[in-house]
C-alpha cells in the first residue's frame, strides 16, 4: 500500500504544531509560508523536490 503526502502538507502540519504548541507568532508561521513558496519558485526548487524524492525512497527502501 502506497501513500503519498505532499511535503507542503507536512510544512503547513508542522508549522501549525509549532504554531499552536510551541508558541510560533502567527507572523512568523506567515513569513515561513511565504519563504516556502519563494524557495519552490527559485532555481534550486526542483533540486530540493529531488532531494525529498531520494529521502523518501531511503526511507520507504528501509526495512524495519
Amino acid at each position: 500500500m502506497t501513500i503519498a503526502v505532499s511535503a507542503v502538507f507536512l510544512l503547513g502540519v508542522f508549522v501549525y504544531l509549532l504554531w499552536r504548541y510551541a508558541r510560533l507568532p502567527l507572523w512568523q508561521a506567515a513569513i515561513c509560508a511565504a519563504f516556502g513558496y519563494y524557495l519552490a519558485s527559485s532555481s534550486i526548487g526542483p533540486e530540493i523536490g529531488n532531494g525529498l524524492r531520494s529521502v523518501a525512497r531511503f526511507i520507504a527502501g528501509l526495512d524495519l
